[in-house]
């Protein structure tokens, strides 16, 4: 298939395009700076330049594929409004350039969403959210209503933890955090969990999904259910020698910023669905593992 990738050059996108390359597809990624594009171009990949406020330039790559991944968001904590709205209208764009053509259409979506209601949130679970106001703009459930119009939806529902040699997300945060404060904290007893997904497991069920899952589909790209996050802070204090400690709930976002919210979260995330659904058997190093490998806390 010819396959067009916003967030190509992305942590889990970059990682899903090699997948995808190797697996005969060919790719379009959506490039928002000469490094992007010029680290997509020594792939092999064809660079399509804009970012996610260019919606011509999406509208035009989704059109001249075969099938899109949306893989790309803001990620702009200090402004989620503007996030959320970006996300929505790239979404929009994308699905009404596909209505009627049957084409794949796969987005990124996250567990946390689901996961607010009690127990184990499961691929059967809808997401709460809809409407511009809300995370991520609603998008998950914009992008399905699309299936009513002849659009191929499939939801890629992350962990919030996609982790590996050079991540640069919420864990990465946690150690600087816990750098810069000479503590690894949790918050409370710290036995509310975290899911997480190594970066080459996230990127084949994002080619397996592509290839496999029917429209309407929830994909839980989870291969460990949930972490407590205490079990998460002693590795992070391991690996930089610093003590751990419980942070009160309600100092948890002064000590954490703004990863303290979430990191307060008891997100627990089944992917039985998923792995029975795509065959898939995860086979990437767990979080803790990662952690205790030293990459994380390389100068």
């Amino acid at each position: 298939m010819r396959v067009f990738v916003t967030g190509a050059s992305g942590w889990i996108g970059s990682a899903t395009v090699d997948e995808l390359l190797a697996a005969g597809h060919e790719v379009t990624g959506l490039a928002r700076s000469d490094t992007s594009a010029a680290s997509l171009d020594a792939k092999g990949v064809q660079v399509r330049r804009g970012d996610l406020d260019d919606l011509d330039s999406i509208r035009e790559g989704a059109a001249a594929a075969d099938a899109v991944l949306h893989l790309a968001n803001k990620h702009d904590f200090d402004n989620l409004a503007a996030s959320n709205q970006a996300e929505r209208a790239a979404v929009q764009a994308i699905g009404d350039v596909l209505t009627g053509t049957g084409r794949p259409f796969l987005l990124a979506s996250g567990v946390a969403g689901p996961a607010r209601s009690r127990g184990t949130v499961t691929e059967e679970d809808r997401s709460p959210f809809h409407g511009p106001e809300s995370p991520r703009g609603g998008s998950e459930n914009l992008a399905l209503e699309y299936v009513d119009r002849g659009v191929h939806t499939v939801s890629l529902r992350f962990a919030p933890t996609v982790h590996g040699d050079g991540d640069h997300g919420f864990i990465a945060a946690l150690v600087a955090i816990a750098r810069e404060k000479g503590v690894a904290g949790y918050v409370g007893d710290g036995v509310n969990r975290w899911p997480a997904v190594h970066r080459s497991d996230a990127a084949r069920v994002t080619r397996l999904g592509l290839e496999k899952a029917p429209a309407g589909t929830l994909l839980h790209v989870v291969s460990e259910e949930g972490i407590p996050t205490r079990e998460i802070a002693k590795a992070i204090g391991r690996g930089l020698d610093v003590p751990v400690a419980s942070i009160a709930p309600q100092d948890a976002e002064k000590h954490f910023g703004w990863i303290g919210h979430f990191f307060a979260m008891d997100i627990a995330a089944s992917s039985a669905r998923t792995r029975e659904l795509l065959g898939w058997v995860p086979n990437g190093p767990s979080l803790l593992q990662d952690l205790d490998a030293g990459s994380y806390f390389r100068a």
